[in-house]
């Protein structure tokens, strides 16, 4: 795991310096070593975080063994040995890196899809003078680039175009990225929240060549086409190979040369990663978890069960709002660009935790998407139904005038049309604004008018409506923002986070299993737990589902009242100038006298204010 950094042009002399300044922004990614190839129109920059070969002939940029090549890379290649074999040449490391440069030496492009694991890759050819560029197929790994048909720039993460000299005093915000990021929390890929940069889309890679002109991004891997016609149906068929598969996955991420554990919050995920890990491995291995002092549920307790059954070595954590309120000066250094998910700060905790003990931790992520493990799938089978059309009006205003849970419940049913139910859905779930109420919030001209996501996925077989919107969420919420969640929060204390559900196999596998084996009756991810109990006893997960979030609803009105009343106040929401005072007034007055449903809304605005006041 590391952090990349550089440019190219087709002529233009940029000085050392700024490669430096760049790679420099990104030191807390890799702490061990910087690196940089500079000829004066190409700039190649690393910072290392040691995982594979420690030793200092593993340090990149990395020149191929025919001297033509050179690589910069993010991630890991779990798969390098088997690679490695069919190179049939020799090897000066033992580590991944120089596997890829010497299978893009040997196979072109093509090699990616030799590669199983997460990547960011960039490779200049010395003799051909083109850069090329290639993002792993979940968009686990990370790249923002800028492009005006000269210059391209790239960074593993903002804050390293930001410190590129020629972009200084250039970047303007994208006013449909405050859209988005209103309504989902997140400003999704290719886009980010300035208009001069966009993200490398996952699944993608591109040749530059030194002439420039328009940048030709090919799409080599897409999840809508692995979708196939037939599912399986099979549940003991499905239940081995699920079995077979996770202990694949997690044992090509053991592989490391320095110490791992595993994030175990006591659920369905990291708990079947963990059970997997430990019996693979011939001492205990090293598990973490946090707890909320405040919370009203706190899963800390059962991952403690989990450990104890597994005989783990296991590290808790209890936190106080306190310790959340140090991190928030964090979350836009951290994250660069408004970022909402109020569980990056519990995510940044356990890394901090897990970094005092250990380099490198598996991650449960992708379990709920890939086995309809959220409420909001539910939702999606019931705004589905024939007739809702006609029935959504009525439903929202006999719930309006309920309780707080029915208000909230209201929303779901205020949506306008079925082109954009999906996204409405996962609006609504996660308490943000609906476009409805962003219109009406916003002052003129000062956000954009389109949510710019593709909906509609085009698949070789009829979907289930469950499956549609988890197909959706693996498309965005998935790449855009848990991944962007784990790996800032991680790296934030140079400590590399792998995800072995997010296998692309693994994946491949779910999309391809009757939906039935995955939500049955009440029941969500019923194969993944089927699995599960293979290794810890069901009755530990006997209980409600609880996310793994900060108990920001209460925190808000009270420990952290001080921020809608610094960020939300009139003064600072005029100076701004992006909101109608009087919507903010009216949001947060209601939040206030009860309205805790709302606290999400609030939380958008106090982190996009605090945002525009640093531009």
């Amino acid at each position: 795991m590391c952090g990349i950094a550089g440019f190219f042009t087709t002529g233009k002399i940029i000085d050392r310096s700024d490669l430096e300044l760049m790679t420099d922004a990104l030191s807390h990614r890799g702490p061990d070593a910087a690196g940089y190839f500079h000829n004066g129109t190409t700039g190649l920059g690393h910072r290392r975080l040691s995982i594979l070969d420690l030793s200092e002939s593993a340090n990149q940029p990395m020149l191929s063994g025919n001297g033509r090549y050179q690589i910069i890379f993010n991630g890991e290649v779990y798969n390098f040995k088997e690679i490695a074999k069919d190179l049939d040449v020799p090897l000066k490391t033992t580590g991944d890196t120089e596997v890829l440069l010497e299978a893009y030496a040997k196979w072109g492009k093509e090699f990616v899809h030799k590669l199983n694991g997460m990547f960011l890759i960039v490779i200049y050819d010395q003799q051909e003078q083109d850069l090329f560029v290639a993002r792993d197929r979940m968009g686990i790994k990370p790249l923002y680039y800028y492009y005006d048909g000269s210059t391209f720039a790239f960074a593993s993460e903002l804050k390293g175009l930001k410190a590129f000299g020629p972009l200084k005093g250039k970047l303007s915000p994208d006013k449909d990225s405050i859209r988005e990021f209103m309504y989902l929390g997140y400003v999704p890929a290719p886009n980010s929240i300035y208009s001069q940069v966009k993200k490398f889309p996952k699944g993608s890679y591109m040749t530059l060549p030194r002439k420039g002109g328009e940048l030709n991004i090919e799409t080599y891997y897409s999840l809508p086409k692995q979708v196939k016609a037939d599912v399986l149906s099979n549940e003991k068929e499905a239940t081995d190979r699920l079995d077979e598969l996770v202990n694949s996955s997690v044992k090509y991420r053991m592989i490391s040369d320095v110490p791992f554990g595993t994030f175990l919050s006591g659920g369905v995920d990291s708990s079947l990663v963990t059970a997997v890990a430990q019996n693979d491995s011939s001492t205990a291995v090293n598990t973490f978890s946090i707890g909320f002092k405040e919370a009203k549920f706190n899963e800390s307790a059962y991952a403690k069960q989990v450990a104890d059954h597994l005989g783990t070595k296991h590290h808790e954590f209890t936190v106080s709002h306190s310790d959340a309120i140090e991190l928030f000066d964090d979350i836009l250094k951290v994250y660069d660009e408004p970022f909402a998910d109020s569980s990056s700060v519990p995510t940044m905790l356990v890394s901090k935790l897990a970094r005092q003990h250990v380099t490198m931790t598996l991650s449960g992520d992708g379990g709920d998407e890939t086995y309809l493990g959220y409420g909001m799938y539910r939702w999606a089978d019931r705004l589905s139904m024939t007739g809702m059309g006609l029935l959504k009006g009525p439903a929202a205003l006999a719930l309006s005038m309920g309780d707080n849970r029915m208000q909230r419940a209201a929303n779901m049913f205020r949506y306008k049309g079925h082109a954009k139910l999906k996204s409405h859905i996962f609006s609504q779930e996660q308490y943000y604004f609906t476009e409805q109420e962003i219109d009406k919030i916003m002052l003129p001209n000062q956000v954009g008018n389109k949510v710019r996501l593709q909906e509609q996925l085009d698949v070789a077989r009829k979907l289930q409506p469950t499956e549609q919107q988890a197909l959706f969420d693996m498309e965005y919420y998935l790449p855009d923002d848990l991944l962007v969640k784990v790996d800032r929060a991680s790296m934030r204390y140079s400590l590399e986070a792998r995800v072995p559900l997010l296998d692309h196999r693994l994946v491949e596998f779910a999309l391809n299993i009757d939906p039935s084996l995955k939500m049955r009756g009440a029941d969500m991810k019923y194969l993944l737990k089927q699995v599960l109990y293979r290794y810890v006893p069901k009755h530990i997960f006997d209980r409600p589902k609880w996310g793994f979030g900060m108990p920001l609803v209460g925190w808000l009105s009270k420990e952290l009242r001080h921020l809608p009343e610094t960020y939300l106040s009139r003064e600072v929401v005029e100076q701004v100038g992006l909101v109608k005072w009087e919507g903010v007034n009216e949001l947060v007055t209601q939040y206030f006298s009860g309205k805790d449903y709302l606290y999400n809304r609030v939380w958008v605005l106090i982190l996009l204010h605090r945002w525009a006041l640093e531009q």
